[in-house]
This record gives structure tokens, sequence and C-alpha cells, in this order.
């Protein structure tokens, strides 16, 4: 039997009021959590991928527990939901598929996907009203093979081989975070600039390029004559990989009349 009981005041932030409003997701549920601070953490972690829905079976501590509170760093709105229950089976009656994760072999006949298979497949779940749950183990040693039976799925996270060693919040996090970004169009790399500049154009970069030149002729930098061409092309090409922009072509060529006033009043010294 589910027991619903609020850790604090419902949160006032509009974060957490977007994200209780947020499209359906997979539920978590932590098995016999020991620690407070550790369903704190993991809190922190569904929040910031927009998971809202945590379910703990028997925690050792009872719920509420006030040591979640401040390591879930604000994540409120996903303690005040949290729901109780006496058995695995009971958290899971709803749910119609569940993966629970695992980083052991079973002796058991069941799908092991990584989560990024699995959070693409709990998708269409979601699209044909259907309603997931990831099933997260105990901090010292997981999920016990009768937890592992209510599920339809394995979930393994490839990491190295050698050392496959992370806390219940790091678990919860990598899950979450494939969910998130599984649906995340943020392009991977921004190339925007700040509205007070723009790209250099080949002019402003010729110009800088002569400039630069011209000074190095100067000092006697660019020298033998026969390994001239040379030296200017790599130098060119150096600053054209920077892709400067038009603010900082002019920032350079500052530096470099700087430079060169300070050496000419040297000299007049």
């Amino acid at each position: 039997m589910a027991k619903t009981k609020p850790a604090r005041r419902p949160p006032k932030s509009s974060a957490a009021a977007a994200a209780r409003d947020a499209a359906p997701a997979p539920v978590i549920i932590l098995v016999e959590p020991q620690l407070g601070e550790n369903i704190g953490m993991t809190a922190r972690a569904m929040l910031n991928n927009a998971l809202t829905e945590l379910r703990l079976v028997k925690p050792v501590h009872g719920w509420p527990n006030e040591k979640a509170v401040n390591p879930s760093s604000g994540a409120e709105v996903v303690l005040d939901g949290v729901k109780v229950f006496d058995t695995t089976a009971e958290a899971v009656a709803d749910l119609s598929h569940v993966y629970a994760t695992t980083a052991r072999n079973r002796d058991m006949t069941k799908r092991v996907m990584t989560p990024r298979a699995a959070v693409a497949e709990m998708r269409n779940v979601i699209a044909a009203d259907g309603r997931p749950g990831v099933l997260f183990g105990r901090e010292a040693w997981g999920l016990n093979n009768d937890d592992v039976a209510l599920a339809d799925c394995l979930l393994s996270v490839p990491l190295n081989p050698n050392f496959q060693s992370l806390n219940l919040a790091q678990a919860v996090l990598l899950v979450g975070y494939e969910w998130y970004q599984s649906g995340n169009e943020t392009p991977g790399i921004d190339d925007r600039m700040p509205g007070n500049t723009r790209p250099a154009d080949k002019q402003e970069l010729v110009g800088m390029f002569e400039h630069l030149e011209e000074e190095l002729d100067a000092c006697g930098f660019l020298r033998p004559p026969e390994k001239r061409p040379t030296m200017v092309q790599n130098i060119r090409n150096m600053f054209q990989r920077a892709n400067m922009t038009e603010q900082e072509v002019r920032t350079f060529r500052g530096i470099i009349s700087g430079l060169v006033r300070k050496h000419e009043r040297k000299s007049e010294n």
C-alpha cells in the first residue's frame, strides 16, 4: 500500500513548478535505500533531468527523512511527492514496463539493454499510453533476484570492466541523463557570438595579418628572407584556426600598436 508523506512544504520556484507540469516520464524506484542523504542526492539527479516521480520500497530509516533535504539542493518537488511501499511488487504494480538496473550477471533469461537503448524504448512505451519505471537496488548489494524477476528487462551501464562502482545517485543520474538527452534538441556546438560582436571577415583578418607582418619585418623576426613566406603562412594559419571575432581582431591590432609605441618610446629615451 502506497504511503505518500511530504518531506517539506511544496516548493515555490518556477523550475520546480515547471517540473511538476512536465511531460510523462519514467518512475524511479529505490529498493530499501539505506541513507537519507542518498535519497536526497537521487532527487537532485532526477530533477536535473526532468524526472519527478520517486518511489521508495521500505527505506531503512523510514520516510520522511530530514537528512534527504539538504543533499537534494532544492529538489523538494521530488521529495514532496515521494510514495513509500512495503514491497517491490506493490511499487511496480501500476507500471507496464519495468527495467531493473544491475552490474552483475543474473541467471535469468531477460533482455539486457544500455540506458540509451532503454530510454528510446521507454519513450515508445509512453507514446502507447504505458508507464515505464526503473528499479535501483540497495547501496550495498543492489537488487535481489526476486526484485529482478519483476522486471521486463535488465538495464546495464557500459563502464570500465575493471571498475564499475557507482553510488546510488550516480546510477540514477546516468539513466536520467540518457532520458533527458533522448528528447533534447540542444545543438552540440553553440557558435553564437555575443550581441556586440560577430565573426571577423577576411578583409579584417588580412588587415591584421599585414599589420603584424609589417612590425615583425621591422623588428627582424621574419628572417632569413628565404624562410619568410613559410613563416608568414604558419602565422596566418595559426590565427585562422582561432576563429577570431571582429572585436578580437581590433583588440589584437591594439596590442601590436601598443607594443610598437612602447618600443619607440624606449628608443627615444
